[in-house]
């Protein structure tokens, strides 16, 4: 092609980058916002491209996981209303709000209420528009240290509240230590099985359709095996923080609270949060596109 698009697979007109037809098939790159389409009268003409949903309309039968795709920002406030967008982002909307016991005309007036407030500041950051091994190095270099961190973090301030509360409170901690330890033994093994095997497998498969690296050996047969069984584990992470907050009444402070048992609390709090963002990342975004690139790369042997 005279214009040598880096990413476009002549053989089959795909997009390397984003594992799908080009979009559109034209003379420059809608990655980066700007390309010149092809005319029926032949003549160039530029034309800036956003892949920007700019309609505040939610409608119930959306799944949230694509509300969240198409509008970042609606994601502290789902969280907020106990909406689940990471693993339970497969439901359509007017299900999740069911299952958390809110009304549904209310929330879709509010979710839009809250984009239109939105509009004005800075967007968030749309992780379905870069290259996946960039993607999967955020997560690395963000979530995944973050969580080593706040799991070693919250070990420790649990054993100094159990200490210090053991005599009003034991009961409830000891509950929640028989939760939180294998949480934190399964998010630690979830990890390293994620940086060791499954994340190498998608970035070189990334890299192969980008030309920057030899056609990667996947070990597993095929990057959907441990994809699978790393969705299966957010599940389980997923149930155990909804057991935490039940445990602890949503982190409500009990009266005789000190600064290290709010300090707990606040840790959990913000695993949680961040454990939400990092599932959604995997689950709705990074996982299905690999998978996409794998059959493409599957397709086109060399």
């Amino acid at each position: 092609m005279s214009w040598e698009c880096p990413h476009q697979n002549s053989d089959v007109l795909t997009c390397n980058r984003r594992a799908q037809p080009c979009e559109p098939l034209s003379k420059g790159c809608v990655l980066y916002g700007k390309a010149q389409l092809i005319g029926a009268d032949q003549k160039d003409a530029m034309k800036t491209t956003d892949k920007t949903d700019t309609s505040n309309t939610i409608r119930p039968e959306q799944t949230v996981a694509d509300i969240v795709l198409r509008h970042p920002d609606l994601r502290a406030r789902l969280e907020q209303l106990g909406i689940d967008y990471c693993c339970g982002g497969k439901k359509p909307l007017a299900d999740a709000v069911t299952d958390a016991g809110l009304d549904l005309k209310t929330i879709l007036a509010e979710l839009e209420q809250t984009l239109l407030q939105r509009q004005a500041a800075t967007p968030a950051t749309d992780w379905t528009a870069v290259p996946l091994t960039v993607l999967a190095d955020h997560i690395l270099d963000t979530h995944h240290v973050f969580t080593k961190k706040q799991l070693a973090r919250i070990d420790v301030l649990l054993a100094k509240v159990q200490n210090a509360h053991r005599d009003r409170h034991g009961a409830m901690l000891d509950s929640l230590r028989h939760i939180f330890a294998p949480l934190q033994e399964e998010l630690e093994a979830h990890l390293m099985k994620e940086e060791q095997i499954l994340f190498p497998a998608i970035k070189g498969i990334d890299g192969f359709l980008a030309g920057r690296n030899a056609r990667p050996v996947v070990h597993c047969g095929s990057v959907a095996h441990p994809i699978h069984q790393m969705e299966q584990e957010h599940d389980g992470a997923g149930t155990i923080l909804v057991n935490l907050r039940k445990i602890t009444h949503n982190y409500r402070m009990p009266d005789d609270a000190c600064a290290t048992f709010k300090a707990l609390y606040e840790a959990l709090a913000a695993l949680e949060v961040d454990l939400h963002e990092h599932i959604h990342l995997e689950n709705n975004i990074l996982f299905p596109a690999s998978i996409r690139q794998e059959e493409l790369m599957n397709a086109n042997p060399i």
